[in-house]
């Protein structure tokens, strides 16, 4: 008997719009439900140390457009190098400081980093986009990145240590209010352990229908000066999410972005806290490993050692190597000491005081070198700098960037300004403005302190000039190749050279012919030298700590106290 079609609701083809659309959707559902019957082949990434299957591209949220909040030193060079490597993402970073937005869209970048201008340049205005429109950009993103400032606190709970996530708050309460539908929401600043559950129950507590927002942590390690290098080919790409399904689905749109140009073994994911807590981790044992060699140096100059000999012998050995093992002024930058400060503050938090006491250490010796540091210029100039003129030479807390933050110079600047040296600044690459900033924090100097005593030199030459000493603070490269026998004839004698950077090792031999007398870190650079025996006490400072007033004679002989703006109330840079 011939069997009979089951009766229809209205004409219904295998070719009609209407069946199409129930196929595709039937078929979507089963793929979310039972991703392993999905015929096409799948790929894979690491999970938490191991190789995992990764759902087919069908399934996965396609990220297309990417809103980054912040336009610093994270956010500007990472969108940049995504925009670039991925043409088919509109990228779009967004800032409330108008200038920093307009210097993104000029032909002078608002920050310095090799390679920048080059991949900015490529991509500006096709995929790559600065804005101040932030509402706009978060509304039509399917990512938006935070990349905004977590700046040590300097008031209140935690002062000094605990990081103040009032821009993260801001940020998190900003996106809801301005979201509708799917959307994947990543920290890129560093920020403390949980603080990704700070902000998704700022989430849950301001939902909305149709709202679905998915909270990430991908924390960035790229370093200042090789930025561009480590975004292109990266050590790792460390994405932390939530094990449940959606949070999984957010992971492997995010993982997708990457493997754009990374390679899938790379992409390492893990929960939330872990990603959280593995950046801290990581600047912490960097950090380390600079205190470390450090107090060898100290150790070194004692016994006559050499550290940059002890250096490579202990870095042969495979279970140590040789990376982050030069002696210096000590480390600078907006990670290294405001990460550990925040895992000193966590582990106080946690109970755990013995963790927080050896990572605090690592800060305390840092403080130390700079200290240990400023007290020899001031030995070997007879015991007294003031009214001297000492050439500083370098700013920035490292080559090959203009970034000032915490950088040693600040430092060792405002220990020399205490004993009355006049100081005479060259820096290639920081702005002569951002240089008076950084030393007219109160905490730094007082009063007109910085107008008769700091001087910007508008090259090395002019700095050394009828200088008593000079002072390398950071390792340009250029400071190799100066005319050292033309300085030597223009400064007062015995003209000294103080290297905080060991970057004139090579060059040693020549400068004593020449005349000048050597001291470097770590080292004894001639035997006839007098050994040194700091004679000086110099307090401990910190530009984490709030200023402290000091009162000052008033014309009717009484003492009021210093007044002016807070330092970070007024001036916040973006991560």
């Amino acid at each position: 008997m011939k069997r009979q079609p089951r009766a229809r609701r209205g004409p219904l083809n295998s070719g009609s719009r209407r069946c199409r659309s129930l196929r595709s959707r039937a078929s979507a559902r089963i793929l979310l439900e039972h991703p392993r019957r999905a015929s096409s082949p799948q790929r894979s990434h690491s999970i938490r140390g191991r190789t995992a299957p990764a759902c087919p591209r069908a399934i996965m949220f396609e990220i297309k457009k990417i809103c980054c909040i912040g336009a610093g030193y994270v956010g500007g060079p990472t969108c940049s190098v995504i925009a670039q490597m991925c043409p088919s993402i509109k990228v779009t970073v967004v800032d409330v400081n108008e200038a920093r937005i307009n210097a993104w869209n000029s032909d002078t970048l608002p920050i310095y980093e090799p390679g920048l201008q080059e991949v900015v340049e490529s991509c500006r205005g096709k995929n790559l986009f600065f804005s101040t429109s932030i509402d706009d950009a978060i509304r039509e993103a399917d990512l938006v990145f935070i990349s905004v400032n977590t700046p040590t606190k300097t008031y209140g709970m935690g002062k000094g240590r605990a990081a103040d996530l009032k821009y993260i708050e801001a940020c998190a309460r900003r996106i809801v209010q301005n979201s509708n539908g799917y959307k994947i929401v990543t920290e890129k600043s560093t920020v403390p352990v949980r603080a990704a559950e700070s902000i998704r129950r700022i989430f849950d507590a301001n939902t909305k229908p149709n709202l679905d927002l998915q909270v990430l942590s991908n924390p960035e390690f790229l370093a200042e000066g090789t930025a561009i290098k480590d975004l292109k080919n990266p050590d790792r790409v460390l994405i932390g999410g939530d094990d449940s399904p959606e949070g999984q689905k957010a992971v492997r749109a995010l993982c997708a972005v990457y493997e754009h140009w990374v390679p899938k073994e790379k992409i390492i994911t893990t929960n939330t806290w872990s990603s959280e807590l593995s950046k801290l981790a990581a600047n912490a044992f960097l950090a380390q490993r600079i205190s470390s060699i450090n107090s060898i140096s100290a150790l070194c100059e004692a016994t006559g050692a050499d550290v940059e000999e002890v250096a490579r012998a202990i870095g042969t050995d495979q279970r140590i190597g040789n990376k982050f093992l030069k002696a210096s002024v000590g480390f600078g930058g907006s990670c290294f000491q405001k990460d550990v400060l925040n895992l000193v503050y966590l582990c106080e938090a946690l109970n755990l005081p013995e963790v927080a006491r050896y990572w605090q250490q690592v800060i305390d010796m840092n403080d130390y070198q700079r200290r240990r540091f400023a007290s020899r210029i001031i030995d070997s100039l007879f015991n007294t700098v003031t009214d001297k003129k000492i050439a500083i030479l370098g700013f920035a807390f490292k080559k090959d960037t203009g970034d000032t933050r915490e950088s040693s110079s600040i430092y060792i600047s405002k220990y020399l300004m205490d004993e009355g040296a006049k100081l005479h600044i060259y820096d290639p690459k920081v702005p002569k403005e951002q240089i008076i900033f950084d030393l007219s924090h109160l905490g730094v100097s007082e009063d007109n302190q910085v107008s008769r005593l700091v001087t910007i030199s508008k090259d090395p030459y002019e700095a050394c000039d009828g200088a008593h000493a000079l002072v390398i603070c950071t390792e340009w490269d250029m400071f190799k190749e100066l005319d050292y026998e033309r300085i030597h004839k223009k400064m007062l004698k015995p003209a000294f050279i103080f290297d905080g950077r060991r970057v004139l090792d090579d060059l040693h031999n020549e400068l004593q012919v020449i005349g000048f007398q050597i001291e470097t870190i770590g080292k004894k650079v001639s035997a006839k030298r007098i050994p040194f025996a700091s004679s000086c006490e110099i307090p401990k400072f910190s530009l984490q700590d709030p200023p402290v007033k000091k009162p000052r004679p008033q014309h009717n002989g009484g003492f009021g106290n210093d007044a002016g703006p807070d330092f970070f109330g007024v001036f916040q840079h973006t991560d």
